[in-house]
């Protein structure tokens, strides 16, 4: 016999495309660390900029999601995936 467990609030959309585009950035770069290829660092600069997009997307709907500081991390670290995909070598 299994008790009736009432569900918790589910994510909207686009805090579940948010994390999982999160997840994706993750095991990319969790890949080379066990022995997989390196991703390219344009790969990462696309799912980072959707990601901010994202979170640009529900802060409009919620104005408690503002978050200036994660923003800038994210284009901080945008900047220098450009960079280093600019200085690699061919």
């Amino acid at each position: 016999m299994t008790a009736f467990r009432p569900q918790g609030p589910r994510p909207d959309a686009l805090t579940a495309v948010s994390l999982l585009l999160l997840a994706l950035i993750a095991v990319l770069l969790l890949v080379p660390l066990l022995g997989g290829p390196l991703p390219s660092p344009l790969l990462i600069v696309l799912l980072l900029a959707a990601r901010l997009v994202l979170q640009v997307l529900r802060a409009r709907r919620d104005p408690n999601l503002k978050r200036p500081a994660a923003w800038a991390l994210d284009l901080i670290l945008i900047g220098l995936l450009l960079w280093v995909a600019a200085n690699r070598p061919a």
